[in-house]
């Protein structure tokens, strides 16, 4: 497997924050439904202005009915390595929200943040359970609620991939280079008390 060891927290965090990486070979392992729902149970949990829970997830399992549906919605690149993934999982949000005391929904500005935070616990419970995940930004956006079914009013976010990591042998010869665990800026270049202070 890859070496992890050159990604350093500057401060304490657990170390899950500094394991969890988004790796592209997987070895085609299927995914049970117990550890998957686990996967949504922990999103199930994530922090949501006003108790919206925006998020809804697609699924489907590699060999499934769904899987080439899904899995065609992926740009040629994306496809060369998400073939030997166990599910992808398409993130969608709800655009709208009833807030308590209202009876007609009104627009939820913040809904891609939320989804943003629900796949965030996704991929550290995958992460805790064994399991490797990477967030795909390359798909067809306009053919995907179409695909999906997705109605009005929601939006398809990203799509996810989940798997047990394999060796970065089993990738075309191409993207070896990049299977590796990319760093981070320090926190000094992202943080500013009062105001913002930022070169870009």
């Amino acid at each position: 497997m890859t070496d992890i060891h050159n990604r350093q927290a500057h401060h304490h965090v657990a170390p899950i924050f500094t394991d969890r990486w988004s790796p592209r070979a997987y070895t085609g392992e299927a995914i049970d439904d117990a550890s998957l729902l686990s996967l949504f149970e922990a999103a199930r949990w994530a922090p949501s202005s006003n108790n919206s829970q925006p998020w809804r997830f697609i699924y489907a399992k590699n060999g499934s009915a769904h899987w080439g549906d899904v899995f065609a919605l992926l740009n040629e690149n994306n496809q060369r390595w998400v073939n030997r993934a166990a599910v992808l999982i398409a993130l969608v949000s709800k655009k709208t929200h009833v807030r308590p005391g209202d009876t007609a929904a009104s627009p939820l500005k913040n809904h891609s943040l939320d989804a943003g935070a629900a796949w965030a616990s996704l991929a550290f419970q995958a992460h805790q359970l064994g399991w490797r995940t990477r967030a795909i930004g390359g798909f067809n956006r306009e053919a995907a609620p179409e695909v999906l079914g997705v109605p009005d009013g929601y939006q398809v976010e990203i799509l996810i991939a989940v798997g047990k990591q394999a060796d970065k042998s089993v990738l075309p010869e191409d993207f070896h280079e990049r299977e590796k665990p990319t760093p981070r800026k320090p926190v000094e270049q992202f943080i500013a008390e009062g105001k913002f202070n930022f070169a870009e």
